[in-house]
């Protein structure tokens, strides 16, 4: 008890301290730009320096920024690494293998992905259906990871060695085995039967254990993909009654006697717009709440930004401000790859994250890693775009301008660091502002517009004067 209250007063005394020096000895900032139609993709573009601040008119746009003012401790920024990911990665140059852990993992040649998911046996981005089991294993007997040997773990083996061990990896399941369900059938959605309610939360336990002694530590795992969802692909339906009784009943109370009531639950995965039904289904039954370390979500709604329900996420935060909020899956669906230079793919995913920071969200997870050149594999033929995608046949590496965006917080905001106060007078300007422990603020601003815009951000007694390029983004850190 004494540890959580003396840390958040050691944070904000670093945090004070920090902010005292810098404001004796900052007065420049450097900007890092990604912006269309230039050369720039997450490069240095300017060193600007800090005038001292005087009272903006209501005719200039700005940035105002309090570091003082500090909300949720990150966890982390990453993606999937799903069979998918693996099989193509397995299949280029070593070369190539270099530059993909290098261009992801590398905090700082790369952009620095310091948070991972994976699925706990096959979901629609494998090459096939499979479980760990034999069909009709009621005891688990037969359980083994045999087939991730092949491609999955080796990859998460080199994304850790990368990380330096410090890698966040949490793993889902898309659907139990065929005869635990109502449907017999891994796909088609169907439901866990209950007499299968203890074997499936063993299963989670097996899996666990068979992960860390292949060298690949569990650090959460979500309780099912995308629950309300009957998918062609593996899925699985749960009404947020059944998931928190499963929770209680079940997978909490088994994880917790097999001595893994470290890791980390997250319920939901699924959309925005159930989120808070579901939230507060299960956060409302103190027995649940107490195995649930956050809500995860997906941004599947919508494709459209300005139908996104993320004001969903600021509810829940409100009503359970101790809960941690997570985004689990996202990407842009559809695959085309004459669309790989759309600009507007990068936008969706900096204004998604913007707006999901700005909101309390600690974690954020993209979709695939990577993909092949046709956005697969994919057994159910759902191919899908990812930040990268690679040739299989030539070992070439295609970066979209979402590897770029997504690196604008990923490189910059770390594990461990805080959101602060950030505010902008225009809404054509969107930003979101973090501050570590070193007292170093990052501050990622985008411009979806057509025309550059020149703005000043104000931090304490110091302004800076700075230019957005139009339809871009650019993170500036002091």
């Amino acid at each position: 008890m004494h540890q959580i209250k003396i840390k958040p007063l050691l944070i904000a005394s670093l945090i004070l301290w920090s902010n005292l020096l810098l404001a004796q000895t900052a007065t420049q900032a450097i900007i890092y730009t990604t912006a269309k139609g230039s050369s720039y993709k997450l490069s240095p573009s300017d060193t600007l320096s800090f005038k001292e601040s005087k009272q903006p008119l209501e005719t200039q746009i700005c940035l105002f920024i309090d570091n003082t003012k500090t909300f949720q401790e990150m966890q982390g920024i990453g993606a999937a690494i799903t069979d998918a990911s693996a099989e193509t990665f397995a299949k280029v140059s070593a070369a190539a293998q270099e530059e993909l852990l290098n261009a992801f993992f590398d905090k700082n040649t790369g952009i620095g992905y310091s948070l991972a998911r994976t699925n706990i046996h096959s979901c629609d981005f494998s090459s096939e259906s499979y479980t760990y089991i034999l069909e009709g294993d009621k005891e688990l007997n037969s359980f083994n990871i045999e087939h991730d040997l092949s491609f999955r773990i080796p990859l998460l083996k080199k994304a850790f060695a990368k990380t330096n061990n410090e890698l966040k990896l949490f793993a889902s399941p898309w659907s139990p085995p065929a005869f635990m369900k109502d449907n017999n059938n891994m796909l088609q959605g169907g439901k866990l039967l209950p007499a299968y309610y203890q074997s499936w939360a063993t299963y989670f336990v097996k899996f666990i254990t068979a992960y860390q002694a292949a060298g690949v530590p569990i650090w959460g795992v979500s309780v099912q993909n995308e629950p309300m969802a009957k998918q062609r692909w593996e899925s699985c339906i749960y009404t947020a009654e059944e998931e928190r009784d499963f929770l209680k009943n079940y997978l909490g109370p088994t994880l917790k006697n097999n001595g893994f009531g470290n890791k980390k639950i997250i319920v939901w995965d699924h959309n925005r717009d159930l989120l808070f039904h579901r939230a507060n289904t299960i956060l409302s039954d103190p027995a649940a709440a107490a195995y649930v370390w956050g809500v995860g979500y997906h941004w599947y709604e919508t494709w459209t930004g300005a139908q996104q329900q993320h004001d969903n996420l600021s509810l829940v935060k409100q009503v359970y401000p101790n809960t941690n909020l997570i985004f689990t899956e996202g990407c842009k669906e559809s695959f085309n790859k004459k669309k790989y230079k759309n600009w507007d793919i990068g936008e969706y995913y900096a204004d998604a994250m913007i707006k999901d920071f700005n909101r309390g969200v600690c974690a954020w997870t993209d979709w695939n890693i990577f993909l092949d050149e046709t956005g697969g594999p994919n057994h159910v033929q759902n191919f899908c775009f990812a930040p990268v995608h690679v040739n299989t046949k030539t070992s070439e590496i295609i970066y979209t301008n979402a590897f770029y965006y997504i690196g604008h917080f990923s490189k910059f905001i770390r594990p461990g660091d805080y959101r602060v106060a950030c505010s902008s007078s225009r809404s054509t300007l969107q930003a979101s502002a973090f501050i570590n422990a070193q007292g170093k603020t990052s501050v990622v601003v985008l411009n979806k517009g057509d025309k550059a815009i020149s703005y000043m951000l104000y931090s304490g007694t110091k302004m800076l004067e700075v230019t957005c390029a139009a339809h871009s983004i650019q993170t500036i850190v002091f």
